[in-house]
């Protein structure tokens, strides 16, 4: 992923559209222990690289060396990894890194308000692209460190500078068993146009028993442990889908009071009709992302509604994965990649420190670690190493051809998706056709907007 391809995604709307976005104390509900995404309702755990003893988030760390930094993991998944990646660093340089990991049940917005009440705030910590806002004075600017050059997908604010240290790349899509679609006849390539996808659908719903298979889709619209995958990820398809990373035509017309374009999301409707006809019914609505992720990987469904994260390793499965893009409309050819969020430094903190850290994390060994271990993809264009992510390949070849929109749904007001993932249940339910989707869609999205 080279940077001139990488350049322009969330560059210049991300910039207009942060002041409008999020609202102080609250953080978007983009993910669940399981997600690989952000971090939303998580327990906390701490870690060290000293001592593997744990104690709570919200305790202060040791005080430490003008070298000693503490940053704030929001992807318990990775601690193991983290912790590694302190000790290399500590190994390198000399200076220390205290990995403090947030997982499980605690909300991390609500975290990082008790820390900075307490006056015991990290000297790094994750946020996504809407909640910038929400620290308005209190971030680092980064500009003109060396790591910058290295890479396209930093986060500028317009008032606030460069804020944002993209520690990986991300990408959501409708994730496929190459396998399966090999052995019904449906080339992955063709599924540009809900035409094409119905035939398939079709298709592979008439060869289930021999295929092996419980449904075409592995599509889960469960609003209270998933409403951060429908009403962010799969809503986010709706405002990117078929566009190009710097294009903010819907985000921009949803930021301005809430509007939406109806055309558009009937189609969109009609599509997500289409997944919801042809799912597992038992998963559709009252599913969880576990049951949704294992059916995945052990066959039962071609296609899942989750991005990369869902499987990390090699090992995770037996069969070939790949990216389909929600062709709601003809032509549309692209899968949504980009870091949804971002390491930041607290402005009152060890800037230094922090400074020091991201432009070593940037370099060969981190990006080992980071690559070949945790199973990230990385931002930055001298990286060596390729990620071990079964979806990579596919990810990468849409990057290289230049068809990836951008993580225009962080960008959306904070909170939105605790609104319309509802939507998505009441339509699996059969409580709304396609046509009350887009007029509740309108409705609720509007009011929310008007708060």
């Amino acid at each position: 992923m080279k940077k001139k391809l990488m350049s322009v995604l969330l560059a210049g709307a991300m910039v207009a559209s942060l002041a409008a976005c999020g609202t102080t104390g609250t953080t978007d509900t983009t993910a669940t222990t399981s997600d690989n995404t952000t971090t939303e309702t998580q327990t906390t755990e701490t870690a060290t690289t000293e001592a593997a003893a744990t104690e709570t988030a919200t305790e202060a760390a040791p005080a430490g060396d003008a070298g000693s930094v503490r940053l704030l993991n929001g992807k318990p998944e990775i601690n193991d990894q983290m912790q590694a990646l302190a000790a290399k660093y500590n190994e390198e340089t000399g200076n220390t890194l205290i990995v403090e990991t947030i997982g499980g049940d605690t909300n991390a917005s609500d975290e990082l308000k008790k820390m900075y009440q307490a006056d015991n705030m990290p000297d790094i910590f994750v946020i996504e692209a809407n909640q910038a806002a929400n620290w308005d004075g209190m971030l680092a600017d980064l500009a003109g460190e060396e790591w910058t050059d290295k890479t396209g997908f930093e986060l500028v604010d317009a008032s606030m500078g460069t804020i944002g240290f993209p520690y990986t790349v991300e990408a959501t899509a409708l994730g496929y068993n190459a396998d399966l679609l090999k052995a019904a006849g449906v080339d992955p390539a063709s599924l540009t146009s809900p035409d094409a996808w119905k035939a398939a659908c079709e298709t592979l719903d008439s060869k289930k028993d021999e295929l092996g298979i419980t449904a075409v889709f592995g599509w889960c619209a469960e609003p209270t442990n998933l409403g951060w995958s429908s009403g962010t990820h799969v809503f986010g398809q709706y405002l990117d889908a078929g566009l190009k990373a710097d294009d903010t035509t819907y985000i921009d017309l949803l930021n301005d009071g809430g509007k939406i374009d109806e055309a558009r999301m009937k189609n969109f409707a009609e599509f997500i009709g289409m997944m919801n006809q042809y799912s597992d019914p038992a998963l559709l609505i009252d599913g969880t992302y576990d049951n949704q992720v294992a059916g995945f990987k052990d066959g039962k469904y071609v296609f899942i509604t989750q991005g990369n994260w869902c499987v990390t390793s090699p090992s995770d499965v037996s069969f070939e994965c790949g990216f389909a893009p929600y062709a709601f409309e003809d032509g549309i050819n692209t899968i949504i990649a980009g870091p949804p969020s971002y390491w930041v430094a607290y402005a009152n903190g060890n800037v230094d420190g922090a400074k020091a850290f991201f432009n070593w994390c940037a370099g060969d060994s981190a990006q080992s670690i980071l690559v070949n271990d945790a199973g990230l993809v990385s931002p930055f264009d001298d990286c060596k190493y390729e990620a071990v992510n079964p979806f990579y390949k596919s990810m990468n070849s849409y990057i290289t051809a230049g068809n990836y929109s951008g993580w225009h749904t962080m960008l959306k007001k904070d909170g939105l998706q605790n609104q319309t993932c509802n939507i998505f249940a009441d339509y699996a339910k059969g409580k709304l056709d396609a046509d009350g989707f887009v007029s509740t869609m309108a409705q609720v999205i509007s009011s929310y907007y008007a708060q």
